[in-house]
Formats: structure tokens, sequence, C-alpha cells
């Protein structure tokens, strides 16, 4: 591949929902949740993989890192938002995937697809078919029941052409976005679905821990 990519991990969130540890230092047989992810990047043809750390483990992250040369560890922000923002500031390149680090069941091969996908699309984001009936409700009652054959759960990486992603942060700066590719919606951008797999959970409470050992075992 004649471009370079790199992937921004977000990693400045506390684990609020987890309990007293950052859940990206939680072990699942013996190893890190954020080493696993790393790992899958480290794999793939991404050029750099950059980690936007919250302060309080950047030192434990430098020590987890210290022999993965592809891994730059930055200081991330106060929301997510300003974290990746970071990471696009850190160091210019032609695509990026922005990836949550609380994803550790992400393959390599997704990530692939990705880059490859993204040269013609400029923005995707990895995504599943909702498979449970969704009910819109208010006050406690349900109001209508949607069709679920339109709706997709969003997961990540996200990858987008540099510079589309960049402007949009830019000129959405200061603002809260959880996803990067609602961004570039807001913007009124065109952004694709690249199918996912439902293996690739986000890690929010212990019981994902359960689910990703099992997972990860395997």
């Amino acid at each position: 591949m004649n471009f370079k990519v790199n992937a921004i991990i977000p990693a400045g969130g506390t684990s609020s929902r987890f309990g007293n540890k950052n859940k990206l230092l939680e072990k699942i047989n013996g190893k890190e949740v954020i080493k696993y992810t790393v790992e899958a990047f480290e794999k793939s043809e991404v050029n750099k993989i950059i980690i936007c750390a919250n302060i309080s483990i950047m030192d434990e992250l430098k020590e987890i890192f210290k022999h993965s040369t592809k891994v730059e560890i930055i200081e991330g922000g106060a929301t997510r938002q300003e974290s990746v923002f970071n990471g696009l500031k850190a160091d210019e390149c032609d695509f990026v995937l922005i990836h949550d680090g609380a994803r550790p069941m992400i393959s390599t091969d997704i990530i692939n697809s990705a880059m490859e996908e993204v040269i013609t699309k400029k923005a995707l984001t990895v995504a599943t078919k909702t498979i449970d009936t969704i009910k819109e409700v208010i006050d406690g009652k349900i109001v209508r029941t949607i069709d679920r054959a339109k709706l997709y759960n969003t997961q990540t990486p996200q990858a987008f052409q540099y510079n589309l992603i960049k402007d949009a942060h830019q000129k959405l700066y200061g603002q809260n976005f959880t996803d990067d590719a609602g961004m570039l919606e807001q913007l009124g951008e065109t952004v694709y679905i690249l199918n996912g797999s439902y293996k690739n959970i986000k890690i929010t409470t212990q019981n994902d821990i359960d689910i990703a050992k099992i997972y990860l075992e395997k």
C-alpha cells in the first residue's frame, strides 16, 4: 500500500462504569485489554499506532509497549473527541483508523478491510446489523416499533481520509461527539458501512470481561 495509514486509539477515559481499575489495564488470560487491541493493529498494514491516553495510565502504557516499534503514546483530552483530535494533530498521514481501546476482539482482517475500503470511500464505520427488535419508549410507554431492517449497531474502527476527518474536528471543535462518523454526518458528508463482527464488543462493565475471556481464549 502506497499510503501512510495511522491508527488512533483513544484511551483517555476514567472507566467510571467499570470499577476502581482502568478497564484497559484489566488482564484477560494474563494480558491487558489494550494489549489485545493494539496487537491486532500491529499485525495489520497500519504504519503507526497513536494511543491517546489518560495521564494517570501513561507510565503503565509506556511500560507495556516499550518494545512496540509502531506505538506512540501521547496525552489524551478531557473527552473522546479531544483525545482523537490530539491524535490527529500528532502525526499527519493519508488515511486514519480510529478505534476504541476497549474493543480487544477486533480482528486484523477487519482492520485491513477498512484500510482497503477507505481509499475509495473516504469515510466508513464498521457496524453490524441490529438483530433485536427496537422499541421507541416515552415515559415508560412504547410508542412505536422501529423497522430494524434499516438499523445498524456502530462499532470501530472507523476509517477516514485524514484531511476530511481533521477538517471535521476543526470545524466542530469543543463539542462532545462520541462518534467520529457522526461528526461527518453532522457536516453532510457521506459515511459508508463495513460489515463487522458481533464479537467486537466494547468492554464497559465487569460482565463484558467475562464475555471477552470466552472469545479471547479461542
